[in-house]
């Protein structure tokens, strides 16, 4: 069974793989042909933590592949109540195809997968949101940023410098995971003490040996951002982190990607963002809806990467 947990669990291969079906899959969406790639098939959504874009881009996804989702809150069953993850992984894995899990631990996510019958998809977790860097990566080919080994229908750049700036977290392991695994170079600026997780970081740079990317970890995020063609952040109070949003404020008020930190990156790059954006902390107002900015089309494109995610697990279903 191949669950879709973290992109450490998938080769470039495979990832490639996940993408072309995006691709196909997104431009006959564009063409006004549905194809019912999972049809009857049904979605359970399990939301332990709150979300926007991620319940519409999955639940709108299933259906327009054919198949029903299901929205599943804490407050909605048993899993927030007490009941043991392993009993409620097995009872709904029975009912249903797949199920996309939400939720605050990596740890919880892989115990529902170890007892799921069917395929278990990350929809964000505490150490992972691998759905949004194949968004990000799927945002990136169509921008002309690099496509290893594909020939697609767009001019493409070389091997590409991105630039994450900010908190070390889900987002910045996620990129560490992308990056390491296709091959580019990723630059990672925090402030100290606020860097990616240890672990993370040592698995990372064994994949980069055989995958040839280079990693750079450093406190400046002039360091970082100078000639990107990527230049991308994330919030930095994550939810469940409320109680340290001032002190955050403070700790990471040099971290803003402004138009002074933008200019030292290559002049053709690309600002991506996962949101929610908090203007005028993370990222500027001018930036995020500057020409520069990509964040639209990457919303817009967490549809098509998880149609091509659920699509890749059905047909690779054991």
């Amino acid at each position: 069974m191949r669950h879709f947990l973290t992109l450490r669990d998938f080769n470039k291969e495979e990832i490639l793989d996940i993408l072309d079906l995006a691709i196909s899959i997104k431009k006959d969406f564009l063409q006004n042909h549905s194809v019912f790639l999972m049809q009857n098939k049904i979605l359970a959504m399990i939301f332990e933590k709150n979300s926007t874009r991620t319940r519409v881009s999955f639940e709108a996804g299933i259906y327009q592949l054919g198949g029903m989702g299901m929205f599943l809150s804490s407050k909605d069953i048993q899993l927030g109540r007490g009941e043991p993850i392993k009993d409620t992984a097995r009872a709904i894995g029975s009912m249903v195809d797949m199920i996309m899990l939400r939720t605050y631990a990596q740890e919880r996510l892989e115990e529902f997968a170890h007892y799921s019958p069917v395929p278990v998809i990350n929809g964000l977790s505490d150490l992972f949101h691998p759905a949004q860097l194949l968004t990000d990566y799927l945002t990136m080919i169509e921008c002309g940023i690099y496509v290893p080994e594909r020939v697609y229908d767009i001019p493409h750049i070389g091997l590409p410098k991105v630039a994450y700036v900010g908190d070390g977290n889900n987002m910045a392991n996620s990129w560490l995971m992308l990056a390491s695994k296709i091959g580019f170079e990723l630059r990672i600026a925090c402030p100290k003490n606020y860097m990616p997780d240890a672990k993370i970081l040592s698995q990372a740079f064994e994949f980069a040996k055989e995958s040839g990317a280079h990693i750079v970890l450093t406190h400046s995020p002039q360091e970082a951002v100078v000639g990107a063609n990527v230049v991308t952040t994330d919030t930095w109070a994550s939810m469940g982190q409320e109680d340290e949003k001032e002190i955050r404020q403070k700790i990471f008020k040099e971290y803003c990607v402004n138009e002074v930190l933008m200019s030292l990156a290559d002049k053709n790059a690309i600002f991506l963002h996962c949101f929610p954006a908090y203007r005028g902390q993370e990222v500027s107002e001018s930036i995020l809806e500057g020409k520069q900015s990509r964040v639209f089309k990457e919303a817009q494109n967490r549809l098509h990467t998880q149609k091509g995610i659920m699509v890749w697990l059905h047909k690779n279903r054991a």
